[in-house]
């Protein structure tokens, strides 16, 4: 008895770790079976979905619909090209000619000998002196107005042949070709170049003409068969496309070409009794417009009749 207990307290038992090394190594020793092979039903449409997936990788459809979308958005552009080209053809062989009638272009020199451009800014002590109403001195309106007929598509597409007319009768030709200064300064500069050199001419070698004082009266540089009107905001009222198709229509018919005469000057309008020549006047709103803004609805509307993007 005695020795069977001391072999019994020899013994002890199993730990929880033991038990995992074993397991372990039963896991290790033991071989894991294949797995099942798959049906033929289920490795067909294994196969049918690889060979989709494949098609769909191969076939760039997302490409496709980008094509598509750019063919879409082409056809206005193609459409308006199309246009654009036939009505090139309906352009006027005769251009439509402007005059900028009463600008104040007038120099004066100053205490450092400079001439410059008498403006109502910048020279207020001096047309107090002379007598001379300030107000009445704005060549900034003139710029204005050539930068909205130099810039606009009218002109572009040389169907525009502009005039400008000061207050001491000196008659000024511009070359649809210049590019008028963006600036006042740059603008006043020029025009006092132009006021003492008669001319002013391209710095390139083509030495084009770009201002020019011309030979007065401005009938004489008109062609023959002429219609003149005026633009005053006591004529009679016209939308810019009816007035468009008032004076472009008559001269498709042979009524002869066009000219406008417009005001440049601070106050007042167009009077017949300047232009005696003058068949009617027309005003482009019910209100009163500035120069520039009254050009830009007259331009705007004689390039949608004559097609002119």
């Amino acid at each position: 008895m005695v020795l069977i207990r001391r072999i019994m307290a020899t013994k002890r038992p199993i730990s929880s770790t033991n038990r995992a090394k074993k397991t372990k190594k039963q896991r290790k020793g033991s071989i894991t079976p294949p797995p099942a092979p798959a049906s033929s039903s289920e490795s067909e449409s294994e196969s049918e979905s690889e060979s989709g997936s494949d098609s769909e990788s191969s076939s760039p459809q997302p490409l496709q619909r980008k094509k598509e979308r750019l063919h879409v958005a082409s056809t206005p552009l193609s459409s308006a090209r199309e246009s654009s080209d036939n009505t090139e053809v309906e352009h006027p062989n005769t251009p439509i000619y402007v005059l900028l009638d009463q600008s104040r272009l007038e120099t004066v020199k100053t205490r450092t000998g400079d001439f410059v451009l008498l403006n109502c800014d910048d020279h207020r002590d001096i047309c107090r002196k002379n007598k001379l109403d300030p107000s009445d001195y704005r060549p900034d309106i003139l710029h204005q107005e050539l930068l909205a007929l130099i810039d606009s598509p009218l002109n572009k597409s040389g169907n525009l042949r502009v005039y400008v007319k000061t207050t001491k009768n000196v008659l000024i030709e511009i070359n649809p070709q210049i590019r008028i200064p963006r600036t006042f300064k740059r603008f006043s500069g020029l025009m006092v170049q132009l006021l003492h050199k008669m001319k002013i001419k391209a710095n390139n070698e083509s030495n084009v003409t770009l201002l020019k004082v011309v030979k007065n009266p401005f009938t004489i540089h008109l062609p023959p068969g002429i219609r003149v009107y005026g633009m005053s905001h006591l004529g009679e009222i016209y939308s810019p496309q009816s007035l468009a198709n008032r004076l472009l229509q008559s001269e498709r018919d042979g009524n002869g070409p066009v000219c406008l005469i417009i005001g440049a000057m601070a106050a007042g309008h167009i009077t017949l009794e300047d232009h005696p020549y003058i068949q009617e006047m027309f005003s482009i709103s019910n209100y009163q417009l500035s120069g520039a803004a009254a050009i830009g609805r007259i331009m705007s509307g004689m390039e949608n009749f004559l097609g002119i993007i």
